[in-house]
């Protein structure tokens, strides 16, 4: 490679390091682990310079053969404005095969997105902070390996796509809590380590109230403890999770490729997000 040439490959465990780095440098929270856990249910694309430096990243998330998830997007500052973005991004599509994309736009990147073809389905909201006491809430309980089968039904029939590895990944590393009725899972949430403290997410509800409960019941034992939740603007927690200290710091844009049918863009039963803290 000629000096000044960027190089792209594929993502590996040995990209690990210099994608920690370069998440750093864009101020990310995500650390090795978090990284490590991403890579493990995705396939990805890194750019290296000619000194070997990680310079790029780019992972896609496939959810069995419904949609796949683009994630983890990043070009370093110093080499921006040369095209390496849309190289990245013709690599994610390729390893997406003839899946649906879905993605989590910043401001900066919308343009590139919009010009490949990605249409704006919702706004994502990133709240973190430290949490507030809480009381436990009644009718939520620490789900068992046992409940894994039917959380992962309830999670294709509200997200729309097969998440199985995702779950099972979730539960490698955190927990779950689940509402029933009759003995039937209706709601669940999962939490996880995850940059500064652990993030809450998913979370699979029919209605805001149920939604509070499963994340008041992971909140109430960590009072003053640093929470992250994502959530979809229209599911109507937003103000809530200010009111317990997770303030509004950022977020992006969820677009798709091809759009969504305006059926699908109705209210969500997905009131927190695992993808964004993904990445």
């Amino acid at each position: 490679m000629q000096q000044g040439e960027i190089e792209i490959q594929d993502f590996g465990q040995d990209h690990i390091e210099g994608a920690v780095a370069l998440s750093r440098q864009e101020n990310w929270p995500h650390r090795a682990q978090d990284w490590q856990m991403a890579l493990q249910l995705s396939r990805g694309a890194v750019a290296l310079d000619d000194q070997g430096r990680v310079t790029g990243t780019i992972l896609v998330t496939p959810y069995g053969a419904d949609c796949a998830m683009i994630n983890m997007v990043i070009v370093d500052r110093n080499v921006r404005g040369k095209g390496l973005g849309r190289r990245l991004m013709d690599e994610a599509i390729a390893l997406a095969g003839d899946r649906p994309l879905r993605l989590v736009a910043t401001a900066d990147g919308m343009p590139l997105y919009e010009k490949l073809g990605f249409v704006p389905s919702a706004t994502i909201l990133q709240h973190q902070g430290t949490v507030a006491a809480l009381d436990v809430p009644e009718g939520v309980e620490a789900a068992g390996a046992g409940d894994l089968a039917e959380i992962k039904v309830l999670d294709r029939d509200a997200y729309g796509a097969d998440r199985e590895a995702l779950i099972d990944a979730l539960a490698e590393r955190g927990q779950f809590a689940v509402i029933r009725r009759n003995g039937a899972i209706e709601a669940y949430a999962a939490i996880r380590p995850f940059g500064r403290g652990e993030v809450i997410g998913p979370v699979i509800a029919g209605s805001a109230r149920a939604a509070k409960d499963l994340i008041s019941f992971f909140a109430a034992p960590r009072a003053r403890a640093f929470l992250r939740v994502d959530t979809d603007s229209r599911t109507g927690i937003a103000g809530w999770l200010e009111e317990i200290g997770l303030a509004h710091v950022g977020g992006g844009v969820a677009m798709d490729r091809p759009p969504k049918p305006a059926a699908e863009q109705a209210r969500p039963k997905v009131y927190a997000l695992a993808n964004q803290a993904l990445g």
